[in-house]
């Protein structure tokens, strides 16, 4: 049997830009990507601290050092620019392994989206 587990959590981060006119996604700055322990095209879910919203979708890099955090497509409806958000990615792994695994989890700079 296996269960999910957070693997990683970019806890906080303001969002950028929201794209309706896009295929689909989160764009998300390189830099906090590679932090995180996440790839591109993994699926996340991105949770919204100002309105409740809930939502999953894949993850496209954003330009590395820029603080990019943007909402493309249909999910550019649940977020506002300057809304702050969670971004959690899971792994599915058999309950002995997830006992002792610890995730990665990011506090950023709200105002600027880097690390601190």
């Amino acid at each position: 049997m296996l269960i999910e587990v957070v693997k990683s959590k970019i806890h906080n981060v303001s969002v950028t830009e929201a794209n309706l006119n896009y295929i689909g996604s989160i764009t998300i700055d390189e830099d906090l990507m590679d932090a995180a322990g996440i790839i591109e095209n993994e699926k996340v879910q991105v949770v919204n601290i100002n309105n409740g919203e809930r939502l999953d979708t894949y993850v496209i890099k954003g330009e590395r050092g820029s603080g990019q955090i943007c909402l493309n497509g249909a999910a550019a409806r649940k977020v506002a620019v300057g809304d702050v958000v969670i971004i959690i990615s899971y792994a599915s792994m058999d309950p002995e392994e997830a006992k002792n695994f610890s995730p990665r989890i990011l506090f950023p700079d709200t105002s600027t989206n880097k690390l601190i």
